[in-house]
């Protein structure tokens, strides 16, 4: 519910005044007017539930939005041109700046008035305009010499014409002089720029075959460098060579021979040939004797059982007898 605390009711003025926020509520006359009132249609708007929280981002964006517009208030009121403020004790007042004053009020001056026109009649012809005469008329007679003397008038004219004439020329001669020694000052100065110039493009020029003859020395000097340390380089790696190689020779000769891809034909044929026959002829010798041993034994062994056999049944009668 609305509340609004009673206050004194103020008169109608008769201009209006530009009212500031600051000092106090808004008197508002007309509920067109006050922001309390809804206008329009009420359907249309979109009308949260008791329940709902509004969206953080709407209501960042309508934060957004009134800032810039009190932002762009500001702006225009300080670009606006403003009268000085009031001496102390003082206030301004809004007054009518216009050519012609007229009285200004709320309620509009009315007032009935009624009449009766005739029929409509023919407009007769306008009459010629003829300007009222005014002042009176006066003449008098003036004879020749009385008032002007040509030949006596026209010389302070003529001396002056003439004066400023040849002041002029002498202006123009002088001027014309002035302007020829500054031509013949620019020429001096333009021969001498040019002068200047070439000699600084030969300078120039000269400084650039000085540089160039210099890079393509430092450049061969470069190469020389360059070749002189590619052939140390080379003499060092080849004396390396050398004495690396001065043992390795016979260091590889002897492993080779060792490994046996230097050998004599005669012993190799002998070692691959020869030697392994008479290995393999003794050991089937060898293995013949081994068997005809073996098989030795085993009938010494039969024959020995068999002796024993029969000596232990010749011995058993023998024994029952006695």
């Amino acid at each position: 519910m609305f509340q609004s605390k009673p206050r004194a009711v103020h008169g109608k003025t008769r201009y209006r005044f530009q009212f500031d926020e600051n000092e106090g509520p808004v008197p508002y006359g007309n509920i067109m007017y006050d922001r309390r009132i809804v206008r329009g249609n009420t359907y249309a708007q979109n009308t949260l539930p008791i329940s709902a929280q509004p969206d953080p981002i709407e209501i960042q964006r309508q934060q957004e939005i009134r800032r810039r517009a009190i932002a762009k208030k500001r702006a225009k009121e300080q670009l606006r041109t403003k009268s000085p403020d009031a001496v102390e004790g003082r206030k301004h007042t809004e007054v009518q700046t216009e050519l012609y004053l007229e009285e200004l009020s709320d309620r509009i001056e009315e007032a009935d008035v009624d009449t009766q026109t005739d029929a409509f009649l023919d407009r007769p012809p306008s009459p010629l305009f003829v300007p009222a005469k005014t002042g009176k008329d006066v003449s008098t007679q003036i004879m020749e010499g009385d008032l002007f003397d040509f030949n006596i008038e026209v010389k302070p004219i003529l001396e002056v014409l003439v004066g400023k004439t040849m002041e002029q020329s002498l202006l123009e001669v002088l001027e014309e002089e002035e302007l020829e020694n500054l031509r013949q000052q620019q020429r001096e100065f333009e021969e001498l720029r040019n002068a200047e110039l070439v000699e600084m493009q030969r300078l120039q020029e000269q400084e650039r075959r000085h540089k160039e003859e210099k890079e393509r020395r430092m450049k061969q000097q470069r190469e020389v460098l360059k070749k002189e340390k590619e052939t140390a380089e080379k003499i060092a790696a080849r004396a390396f060579a050398q004495s690396y190689l001065a043992d390795l020779v016979p260091s590889v000769f002897s492993t080779l021979r060792d490994n046996g891809y230097f050998y004599d034909p005669v012993e190799r044929d002998v070692e691959q040939g020869f030697i392994p026959y008479i290995m393999e002829e003794v050991v089937k010798k060898v293995d013949k004797s081994v068997c005809a041993r073996t098989l030795l034994d085993d009938i010494i062994r039969s024959v020995v059982k068999d002796r024993a056999a029969a000596f232990s049944n010749l011995s058993a009668p023998t024994l029952t007898d006695q």
